[in-house]
């Protein structure tokens, strides 16, 4: 994509969700005809794009697989991970079933943990209301310190909403404070030691806490990726946070980020 002073001239957005969520139809809501499909680069997943304009500005979507989560345990996770990562977008629209609020949120946590530059799409709002079940957008909001807009992608509900507020963040407008998770006393001491030396290494390419838990992980993917970016950055690393290196914590991550996903929906 043409930059001018670093900056794109047309801004890219991240679109991710859960399967079923109604992402694609925001997607095609977003773009109409102005899209074309074909595959992830080494991939049979399939990569769809296109371009909407709002305010006489264009941005490029990247409809983004279906995911769960963004552990890289499924092909579809890792190019959504990687695509996040790498692929550098200016703001990400993650979107989220309102009829299942607390499923969904897993993979908003992880997103802001990577990214503050989100904003949470809550769709299928109507189905909820027919349920009997009150999202509270606004508490949603300051909880996770990123902001949330009701839609119903079907009527086009809230999707002005969406690309105005897409607008602010990708213009510095609007600056998100997303929530950081707090993890067990020994693993946040794991994930000090790591950050001055990642923060330098890495810049603000990535998150440099969320790099520190993949690396606490032993995720090599991360870990050859960071080793690519800096090759010195390994070897000036403090050893304490190896006493983790390894560790499955996937449980610890979903845990804590439970403790943020409950209460805004309520039947």
């Amino acid at each position: 994509m043409t930059q001018v002073d670093g900056k794109r001239l047309q801004p890219v957005v991240a679109l991710m969700g859960n399967p079923n969520t109604g992402k694609t139809t925001i997607f095609n809501a977003l773009t109409g005809l102005r899209q074309h499909t074909g595959n992830w680069p080494g991939k049979t997943v399939s990569r769809a794009e296109g371009r909407y304009t709002h305010r006489g500005r264009t941005f490029t979507l990247v409809d983004l697989p279906g995911t769960y989560s963004l552990l890289a345990n499924s092909v579809e996770e890792e190019i959504a991970r990687d695509f996040l990562c790498f692929g550098r977008p200016d703001a990400v629209i993650v979107v989220v079933d309102a009829t299942c609020l607390e499923r969904n949120l897993n993979l908003v946590l992880q997103v802001i943990e990577i990214t503050g530059r989100v904003v949470v799409g809550v769709n299928l709002i109507d189905e909820a209301q027919r349920k009997g079940i009150y999202v509270d957008v606004e508490a949603l909001e300051h909880e996770l310190g990123v902001p949330a807009v009701a839609t119903v992608a079907r009527s086009g509900e809230g999707l002005v909403a969406l690309k105005d507020i897409v607008y602010d963040i990708v213009t510095g407008v609007y600056a998100t404070s997303p929530r950081c998770v707090a993890y067990e006393p020994e693993l946040e001491r794991a994930i000090q030691e790591l950050l001055p030396g990642l923060s330098r290494a890495i810049g603000d390419r990535l998150n440099p806490r969320w790099v520190a838990l993949r690396f606490i992980e032993g995720d090599t993917t991360m870990i050859n990726a960071i080793r690519d970016i800096a090759p010195q950055t390994l070897t000036q690393l403090p050893l304490g946070w190896r006493y983790f290196h390894g560790q499955d914590l996937h449980g610890q991550d979903k845990e804590h980020r439970l403790q943020y996903m409950r209460g805004y929906q309520e039947a």
